[in-house]
């Protein structure tokens, strides 16, 4: 069967091999005689698939030995309010503002603690980058906030700030939820990550902590147990049934992307050359195309999410039928900005980039 390339924001395609590979052991895993959807959470055999999983991200990421992972539930929107209940200790957390993603965390957390704006993009339309220079953080935050990629939006930093060089003592927490595993992470700049597993890791229901020791063990008192980090942690995330096949599946793309080569980069190297590659090939073409238009502001472009838009609207219905007959879909951009968006995940060959490209040219040839 021929699939098509899938271009969705998430949930989103998933690695044919890690697909063929799991349907392969839908019935019967490694001889055990059951689906992974019918192991006990606290079995041997998903216990080795669950410490194969951490031991794996841990080395595709080099997360620190003072780092906690913790495979949890509720996807990044419920990591918006445990952030709080876990690290604000009920006082001023800062949040930056740079997309729809970071206004809907900085608005759930004001349930929990105090949130000051240090630095927003919203004059821009989320199509910059506030300069990190700019930022004004608070003396006594309990930690700074941002969303490292925008997936609406299509803005990502690619380079972290350094709070310390800022002049703040404050841990930077990141919701990384859509360009998680896509390049590496600088973790002497970071105190908590956080990403729902359904744009680069797998299906959704799971959702990724990972988390510094000493961040740990301060909840406010009413904090689910299942969301305090210390019982999770304490726990090895199984205080509660954890969404145990997307976990399974999480494993398989952390293998897959163990696998990967491009040139001699393996690895996570070569899923960002790649990644960079598939960016650069789409971005491009849309600038020197006279047809297309993408807002971002060229220093601070997501190589995940790539929102673009026609000349007039009236022409998106005709834009994406066409699309769907030539083998991509899912290329409807979000409800709140309009226009297209081009999601080109670990996952998106440059083959299925290229093919969108080529889709564009003769799209805009008979209709510009």
């Amino acid at each position: 069967m021929t699939r098509p390339f899938n271009f969705s924001p998430g949930p989103a395609a998933l690695p044919d091999e890690v697909l063929q590979q799991a349907a392969s052991e839908m019935l019967d895993w490694h001889g055990s005689g059951m689906s992974v959807m019918e192991m006990s959470h606290r079995g041997k055999e998903f216990i080795s698939i669950a410490e194969q999983a951490e031991a794996d991200l841990r080395e595709i990421l080099a997360i620190p030995a003072n780092f906690k992972v913790l495979f949890m539930q509720g996807g990044a929107i419920a990591e918006n309010a445990i952030v709080p209940m876990n690290l604000s200790r009920g006082g001023r957390a800062d949040y930056v503002i740079t997309g729809s993603w970071s206004v809907k965390s900085a608005k759930e957390a004001r349930k929990y603690c105090e949130v000051h704006v240090s630095a927003t993009n919203e004059a821009d339309h989320h199509t910059t980058l506030p300069a990190y220079g700019s930022w004004k953080i608070s003396d006594n935050a309990a930690y700074v906030h941002v969303c490292s990629n925008e997936t609406i939006h299509g803005v990502e930093m690619h380079e972290l700030p350094d709070l310390a060089a800022l002049g703040s003592k404050a841990p930077l927490v990141i919701d990384c939820s859509s360009h998680i595993v896509s390049r590496p992470v600088d973790w002497s700049r970071v105190g908590l990550a956080y990403a729902g597993a359904q744009k680069n890791i797998g299906p959704s229901g799971l959702t990724l902590v990972i988390v510094r020791e000493d961040l740990i063990g301060h909840a406010l008192p009413i904090t689910p147990s299942a969301f305090d980090y210390r019982v999770v942690a304490d726990n090895g995330s199984m205080y509660n049934t954890p969404p145990t096949y997307p976990w399974y599946l999480a494993g398989l793309v952390f293998q897959w992307i163990k696998r990967q080569r491009e040139g001699a980069l393996t690895g996570l190297a070569a899923i960002e050359a790649r990644n960079i590659t598939k960016a650069n090939l789409l971005y491009d073409y849309i600038d020197a195309s006279g047809f297309y238009a993408n807002k971002v502001a060229a220093n601070c472009r997501s190589r995940m999410n790539v929102p673009f838009f026609l000349p007039k609207d009236e022409l998106n219905d005709a834009f994406l039928a066409g699309a769907k007959a030539a083998g991509l879909v899912q290329l409807k951009g979000h409800k709140s900005v309009g226009g297209m968006r081009a999601s080109i995940y670990n996952p998106m060959p440059v083959a299925g980039v290229q093919a969108l490209v080529a889709y564009m040219k003769d799209f805009a040839a008979s209709h510009g």
